[in-house]
């Protein structure tokens, strides 16, 4: 399957793009960006580092749009990325553990529903949250920073060598910039 799917068409599009591939990129690094900023002003809210006086509830209104939203947009570019080399990434320590913090995340996100979350009309707007809130937001951080350095290192230890080139691109930076070949 894995197989199949980097040898899509559209996998193979972006594969042999000059462009398409940093661009997805670019795109998923901002959704990340935007995904860890509202988790982490949640969370830092939860542990009544910032934005102590406003209401839990309203904060999260207000950014969980947001969060789903960009989520969704790196959930898509990171689909698509990794249809480009998806034997090698599949198989690329760093994506497990990307994959699986992103699990865990989940996990930690389902905790706080089922616990601080059902008593939130009670310290909804105190500036100090449970101990079960504080916990959650301090495992969400960490799991998100997991999140982010595993990415990163995906980029360095995953290579293209396992796909082979069925031809070269049309397009290469000699021709872009006009110089001799």
């Amino acid at each position: 399957m894995l197989e199949w799917l980097q040898r899509t068409a559209v996998a193979v599009s972006i594969r042999d793009s000059l462009y398409t591939f940093p661009v997805l990129e670019s795109i998923h690094v901002v959704g990340l960006a935007l995904v860890f900023g509202t988790i982490a002003i949640l969370d830092l809210r939860l542990l009544g580092v910032a934005s102590t006086d406003r209401p839990v509830s309203r904060l999260m209104a207000d950014l969980l749009k947001w969060t789903w939203a960009a989520f969704a947009v790196t959930a898509l570019t990171g689909g698509l990325m990794f249809s480009t080399n998806a034997l090698v990434y599949f198989h690329n320590t760093f994506f497990r553990a990307k994959m699986i913090l992103l699990v865990l995340a989940g996990l930690n996100m389902l905790v706080f529903e089922l616990t601080a979350r059902k008593t939130i009309d009670r310290w909804d707007r105190a500036s100090t949250t449970p101990s079960s809130a504080k916990v959650v937001a301090t495992i969400s951080l960490v799991i998100w920073i997991g999140v982010i350095v595993a990415g990163r290192v995906i980029g360095f230890t995953a290579t293209r060598a396992t796909v082979p080139a069925e031809a070269a691109p049309d397009v290469n930076f000699e021709d872009l910039l006009g110089l001799p070949k």
